[in-house]
């Protein structure tokens, strides 16, 4: 339930010919993702603001109400002051500001005349080429020097992300102790894996602890190393969408889930399960669906090659798939079930996340500057 940044009323979601938008019946305000203010209103009006917001250093003291981020108050006019959030690009009006705000319909030049199919035709050629010029560009060393140690022991690189609106506490904490409590596990660590990770075959042990307690428990500096370094890579920008609540519900519930995917593949199995992959398993999917093109590089045969997140993500399935039929030869000890069954914990809570965005309410009108 998102509540009025105002009054702290409930805001209704409707849905219309332009997108989701939000409303409160108590004091007439409204909500929108600024790609739907820029469909409804003046272009040229959308985008001072914007870069406003971006430069300003003065906090609203109202909360966003879909990621609770402090908001930007921001000067749009010498007559209106609006709230934007820079976290998730919400703009809240207060009761007729949307209404007295340029309508694109008034600034925006009258649609040019078809062209003719030869030129459609070139246009579309040069597209062609355009996209094809950024293929053969898109194994170019990145910028920052440092990405090509990661990737030459096989990690992406991350690039073409939006910038962090907030420090990514939660990420960095959860590095910080699972290191720590790793470390210190490798001290004994066949006492510690039998003590404190997972055993399908007694999943209840220790009140249901090991549930837990495997996943701040690696198998050897190179499981830590590779676990952590995707946890960091992926998890500030999941936790700086989703907040650090929603954040740690999505580790927590890919996590179990994880470990009840193995059991259920794996029901009597002796073997102690430890790692942090299924919870980190979620993050990815997570991150992949909601940033499908974010670039992702990688070094292959000495050659950078750059896939956008959701290409990879579809090749970390299939990569997932292949150790799963090779788990159930006998052929890997990596719980390749524990993975897949926090990717679909990761894959659940981005599709409520998007219903929870485009779900329609049937019983408002549409915002009387955005007929269509």
């Amino acid at each position: 339930m998102l509540l009025c940044p105002h009054c702290r009323s409930r805001l209704t979601r409707t849905q219309n010919a332009l997108g989701l938008y939000w409303s409160c019946a108590e004091c007439g305000g409204r909500a929108a993702n600024l790609a739907i203010v820029r469909k409804a209103i003046a272009p040229e009006f959308v985008n001072r603001f914007w870069q406003a917001a971006r430069a300003s250093e003065t906090e609203s003291p109202r909360r966003c109400p879909t990621c609770d981020f402090q908001m930007m108050l921001v000067n749009a006019s010498p007559t209106m002051e609006l709230d934007v959030c820079l976290r998730c690009q919400l703009v809240w009006f207060d009761a007729e500001e949307y209404e007295s705000a340029p309508s694109a319909m008034t600034l925006t030049a009258a649609p040019a005349p078809e062209l003719p199919y030869a030129a459609r035709e070139a246009i579309a050629l040069a597209k062609v080429q355009q996209i094809a010029a950024q293929t053969r560009d898109a194994d170019h060393t990145p910028d920052e020097g440092w990405k090509a140690l990661p990737a030459l022991f096989g990690f992406p690189v991350e690039s073409a992300t939006s910038p962090l609106q907030g420090w990514p506490f939660l990420t960095i904490s959860l590095v910080l102790v699972i290191t720590s409590l790793s470390l210190l596990a490798f001290q004994d660590l066949e006492l510690a894996v039998h003590r404190f990770g997972f055993i399908p075959a007694d999943p209840w042990r220790l009140s249901g602890l090991t549930l837990l307690s495997s996943f701040f428990l690696h198998g050897g500096f190179l499981h830590l190393i590779g676990n952590m370094y995707f946890l960091l890579i992926f998890g500030d920008n999941v936790e700086d969408f989703l907040g650090r609540c929603r954040y740690a519900i999505l580790i927590l519930a890919a996590t179990l889930a994880g470990d009840f995917v193995h059991l259920l593949f794996s029901p009597m199995s002796l073997t102690p399960c430890i790692g942090a992959s299924g919870g980190i398993s979620g993050v990815i999917v997570f991150y992949a669906l909601k940033f499908p093109q974010a670039r992702l590089g990688f070094i292959i045969r000495f050659t950078w090659v750059r896939l956008p997140a959701w290409g990879a993500l579809v090749l970390w399935l299939g990569a997932q798939c292949l150790g799963l039929y090779q788990q159930r030869l006998g052929l890997s000890n990596v719980a390749a079930t524990a993975h897949l069954g926090g990717a679909a914990v990761g894959f659940v809570v981005w599709f409520w996340w998007r219903r929870l965005e485009n779900r329609p309410d049937e019983h408002h009108s549409l915002p009387p500057k955005a007929p269509i």
